[in-house]
C-alpha cells in the first residue's frame, strides 16, 4: 500500500513538472512574440523618420525626378564645378544629405531665395525653404527682389508648392546647381537646389 501511494505521488509531481515547463515555455513564445512586435512596429517608426525630409520642422516630400531647369534659367559659363563633376554637398535640406556624394547635372546663374509659405490646399507652413530660384516665381519682376516681399510661386519642388504665396526670407546671386545623388534613403535626379557654398569637391 505504501509503494502504491509513493508511485502515484511520484507520477502527481511529475506531471506538475511537465505542466509548468509548458507554461514557462508558452510564456517565453507570448515574450518573444510581443518582443518581435515591438522591434516590428520600432523599425517601423524608425523607417518614416529617416525617409520623411523635413524643412522648418516639416514634412517634405521631393520628387525621385526633379525635373528640366525652369525656362528662361542662365546656364553658368564657367562654373566651379561643371556638369558631370563629382562633389560631396555640406547642405542639410533632407536627412542624409549633409556629407552625400553626388554628381553636377546643372550649373546655373541667377538669384536663389529661400522662402517661407503655406502650401496650396492646408497644411502647416514651411519656413526657409531651400532654394526657389527667380526663374519659377510668377512674374517676380526684376532680380534680386527685397527679403520681406511677397511672390507667387511655379515650382513644385514638394506637394502644395505650385502656386503657394511665399515671402522671401534672403537670396544669394552665388552660382545654384542641380545634383543627382543617393542616399541610404532615396535616389534622386535632378534635385533642385544646392547653392555653390552647399558643396565641396569630392576627394
Amino acid at each position: 500500500m505504501k509503494r502504491t501511494i509513493t508511485i502515484a505521488a511520484l507520477a502527481l509531481t511529475s506531471t506538475l513538472v511537465l505542466s509548468a515547463c509548458s507554461d514557462d515555455a508558452s510564456d517565453s513564445d507570448n515574450a518573444d512574440t510581443v518582443s518581435a512586435t515591438a522591434t516590428s512596429a520600432d523599425n517601423g517608426e524608425t523607417h518614416e523618420d529617416t525617409t520623411t525630409a523635413e524643412d522648418g520642422g516639416h514634412d517634405m516630400d521631393h520628387p525621385e525626378d526633379g525635373g528640366p531647369a525652369p525656362e528662361g534659367i542662365v546656364e553658368a559659363v564657367d562654373p566651379t564645378y561643371p556638369v558631370g563633376s563629382e562633389v560631396i554637398l555640406t547642405a542639410d535640406h533632407m536627412p542624409g544629405m549633409d556629407g552625400a556624394q553626388a554628381t553636377i547635372s546643372g550649373a546655373f546663374d541667377t538669384t536663389t531665395y529661400s522662402v517661407s509659405y503655406t502650401p496650396v490646399g492646408g497644411g502647416e507652413p514651411i519656413t526657409d525653404h531651400r532654394w526657389v530660384v527667380h526663374e519659377e516665381l510668377v512674374d517676380p519682376g526684376q532680380a534680386p527682389l527685397s527679403d520681406g516681399a511677397e511672390v507667387v510661386i511655379d515650382a513644385e519642388h514638394m506637394s502644395g508648392m505650385k502656386g503657394a504665396t511665399a515671402t522671401i526670407d534672403y537670396s544669394t546671386d552665388e552660382t545654384v546647381y542641380m545634383v543627382d545623388l543617393t542616399t541610404d534613403d532615396m535616389t534622386m535626379t535632378n534635385h533642385k537646389w544646392v547653392t555653390e557654398s552647399e558643396i565641396e569637391p569630392a576627394e
